[in-house]
């Protein structure tokens, strides 16, 4: 299907792996004009050159940090005017008991997951509006809406991101300028890999073995997890030109573990 977006510039924040290169992978696709950004250039390099290798698609990649000031205005001055703007981060750590986090922690998880998409969307949103055309889309958690301990740094957060998104979203609505949310829950994904891979390791089972056991404790109904690369294709979707009606949406995509009819 053509969603009718070549050509339009995109940009996607932490894009080099995981969730962000799904998303980036899905908008390559489309044949937009992609910039990507993430910290580590080796990765970045190899990720985007793959990309735009299986695709035809230009991609420029952006070493930088999103969630610093330094960061921001290098990508903005590369890539000041998207008219797609993903913004996804390597999610905070995964937490035990409330009583460990402080407030350093707190700090770190505010800047990356809330302040630099809020700064991202304020810094590109006028253009769009401008332009009488837009699309911004935050990948955030499962955990923004359905909060539980184990990603107590990354829900809160992300939860505030989705109310201040949804309440931008009611003002630029009238300028064919949206903005949605993806909620993912688990997917396969480096940093996924990597945790369970150190349990299976402690513990003498495999990766396989870990993933499942977790399917069935948290009681995930499709029985696995996801895919990067299909949730990226969502992210896509809201991306559009099809998509101009649907606005301030937050759309869960966690195999149906989720249990709210609404």
């Amino acid at each position: 299907m053509d969603l009718g977006i070549s050509g339009k510039v995109a940009l996607v924040n932490g894009g080099s792996a995981g969730l962000g290169r799904g998303a980036a992978l899905a908008l390559a696709r489309e044949k937009t004009e992609l910039f990507v950004t993430a910290r580590g250039e080796k990765r970045l390099q190899r990720s985007c050159e793959q990309m735009a290798k299986e695709t035809g698609a230009t991609i420029t990649p952006i070493v930088a940090d999103h969630s610093s000031d330094e960061g921001r205005e290098k990508i903005l001055s590369i890539c000041p005017n998207p008219d797609i703007l993903v913004a996804t981060c390597s999610p905070p750590p995964f937490t035990g008991d409330f009583r460990t986090v402080d407030r350093e922690d707190w700090e770190k998880a505010l800047s990356l997951t809330l302040l630099s998409p809020v700064d991202f969307i304020k810094a590109v949103i006028d253009g769009m509006i401008e332009r009488k055309w837009g699309r911004i889309v935050n990948i955030a958690t499962g955990a923004a809406k359905y909060p539980a301990a184990m990603r107590v740094l990354s829900g809160p957060p992300r939860s505030a991101l989705v109310n201040y998104s949804v309440a931008v979203a009611k003002q630029v609505a009238k300028h064919g300028v949206t903005i949605n949310t993806i909620l993912p829950g688990m997917h396969h994904t480096d940093g996924i890999r990597d945790m369970f891979e150190s349990q299976a390791e402690a513990n003498g089972t495999s990766y396989d073995e870990e993933v499942a056991q977790f399917v069935k404790q948290v009681r995930i109904p499709v029985g696995r997890f996801g895919d990067a690369e299909d949730m990226g294709a969502f992210v896509a979707l809201f991306c559009s030109e099809m998509a101009g009606y649907v606005t301030g949406q937050s759309l869960t995509i966690d195999g149906g573990m989720g249990n709210s009819i609404f």
